[in-house]
């Protein structure tokens, strides 16, 4: 049995299977899932109903489980933060952001280094974050 937080199978393989600078895309109810995400990236759909599982509720695990070295969120069609970043920023309070505008965003989860693709049931609107995998430090002394 799993003692981590993290317990889902098919995350923790696909997690495992990727390395240093490997991408998952957290995605809101409305992302295009299926057509706007590297096509040979592994989706998972946690998009139960409505409002379940949330992007921070899928967040906050993830973030328990990489090191994660930058985050990417998508910006709003007047190109400004969608209120949901603010909570995304304080739940990796150290981990640097970049900010797309939508098309952009897309393209870059589109990229083939986008090896995850967790759709949520999220409903608040710019809800997506594309977090890049950093790297496991090795114990002092090594």
């Amino acid at each position: 049995m799993l003692t981590s937080t993290l317990i889902h199978p098919e995350i923790l393989a696909a997690l495992g299977a990727s390395g240093h600078g490997g991408r998952v895309l957290i995605a809101d109810g409305n992302y295009p899932h299926s057509t706007l995400a590297n096509p040979s990236a592994k989706r998972v759909y946690l998009n139960l109903a409505p409002g379940l599982v949330s992007a921070t509720d899928v967040l906050r695990v993830i973030a328990s489980a990489i090191p994660i070295e930058l985050a990417t969120v998508m910006l709003t069609a007047d190109n400004i933060e969608a209120p949901i970043v603010a909570d995304f920023r304080a739940m990796l309070a150290d981990v640097p952001f970049k900010t797309l505008e939508r098309f952009s965003f897309y393209a870059a989860a589109q990229d083939p280094s986008t090896a995850l693709v967790i759709a949520t049931g999220e409903q608040r609107i710019y809800a997506n974050v594309l977090l890049t995998i950093g790297v496991v430090q090795p114990p002092a002394g090594m």
